[in-house]
């Protein structure tokens, strides 16, 4: 794996004992010692520390930034305020998704955390379309560390008090261990947690400094995964991509009334005729009925004939057995709805679920 990329905390997880695999064009912990599944627990019961430094940072400034943006997504970014965050999406003319993002307003910028498979080409679409009444700068000298669990915020507020503040969906600029870090509260586990960018150069002091407490144990992206699952949090080039609408991935409440009501982003057309005739396709929640997990690519039947695919599946430590995501038609979308899943060759049954699996606990 000598041609991948390495975040910062490589050497760290070498240490920690992280089975690594390929990942987005980077060498990235699955698992360390202990196993996914004792990972994914403890992140329920108490806090993982995750590295996500594969991430893209990316700041945008100019004095318009925020209505100059909103050429490109359907969520209302003028009306973010300072410390603040906010979830969207890039929508092509097709109404496809782009990508998905956060995006905060840092004060005197723009700062957004986009998916590491579509950061060189966000960076390209940000340029071409922003440029140049406002400067797209890639943050590359930055780490990304997500603390994540219900006692996230008992660990975090050892090094950085200030972190008790912060609500859902809240960002500010803190010191941690004598480092100007950018603090988040929010995550991709469905638990109360923080996103820590921080220098690249004090990343591994600051994962020591975390990990020492005794609520906090290194995670890799096998339990990082299986809680968005649980979670009902979409995974970009799986759940979402260039061939899904936010309305057919259940993602219609990041469109901002104004937005609805005015358009005036890629795809709008056909996005808004969505919101007001309905999707032809639904993302839903799946739980198999069996103990046999419905992988990527399975096809759903109904009736013996194929009416969707699995985009997300595996099995939900939290829930006790398997689970997935996938799209049907709209009137295929009502929970309790049967389906089969055509697993090694035979149509095994399940039912839509309301997602998410697990309730969302985050600090509002």
């Amino acid at each position: 794996m000598s041609d991948l990329l390495r975040t910062p905390l490589f050497d760290l997880h070498r240490e920690l004992g992280a089975k690594l695999v390929a990942f987005a064009g980077y060498e990235m912990p699955v698992q360390y010692r202990e196993g996914i599944v004792a990972e994914h627990r403890w992140c329920r019961e108490h806090a993982a520390l995750f590295d996500v430094s594969h991430m893209g940072q990316i700041a945008i400034r100019g004095k318009d930034a925020a209505i100059a943006l909103e050429r490109l997504v359907p969520a209302e970014i003028a009306g973010v305020a300072e410390g603040r965050a906010r979830y969207t999406v890039m929508t092509a003319e097709n109404g496809g998704i782009l990508d998905d993002l956060i995006l905060s307003n840092a004060g005197d910028h723009l700062f957004l955390v986009v998916n590491a498979a579509c950061k060189r080409g966000d960076l390209v679409h940000l340029r071409a379309h922003l440029e140049p009444g406002c400067e797209v700068v890639e943050l590359a000298d930055r780490a990304l560390i997500a603390l994540q669990g219900p006692e996230a915020e008992r660990a975090l507020s050892r090094l950085a008090p200030g972190c008790t503040r912060l609500r859902f969906m809240q960002t500010a600029e803190m010191p941690l261990r004598g480092v100007r870090c950018r603090v988040s509260r929010l995550g991709y586990t469905g638990e109360d947690g923080f996103e820590i960018s921080v220098p690249s150069a004090e990343a591994t002091g600051l994962a020591r400094a975390l990990l020492d407490n005794p609520e906090v144990r290194p995670a890799g992206l096998g339990a990082r995964d299986s809680l968005r699952l649980e979670a009902g949090l979409c995974l970009y080039g799986h759940d979402i991509d260039r061939s899904t609408t936010p309305v057919e991935a259940g993602l219609a409440w990041t469109i901002g009334k104004r937005r609805r009501e005015r358009g005036g982003f890629p795809g709008a057309p056909i996005i808004l005729r969505q919101l007001v005739e309905g999707p032809p396709r639904k993302l839903v929640g799946i739980r198999p009925e069996g103990r046999a997990p419905a992988r990527e690519g399975t096809e759903i039947v109904q009736g013996g004939v194929v009416v969707g695919r699995i985009t997300s599946g595996g099995f939900g430590p939290t829930v006790g057995g398997p689970l997935a995501m996938g799209y049907v038609p709209t009137a295929l979308a009502n929970p309790g709805t049967p389906l089969g899943l055509r697993i090694r060759g035979r149509d095994e049954p399940a039912r839509v679920t309301a997602l998410p699996f697990v309730p969302h606990r985050y600090h509002r």
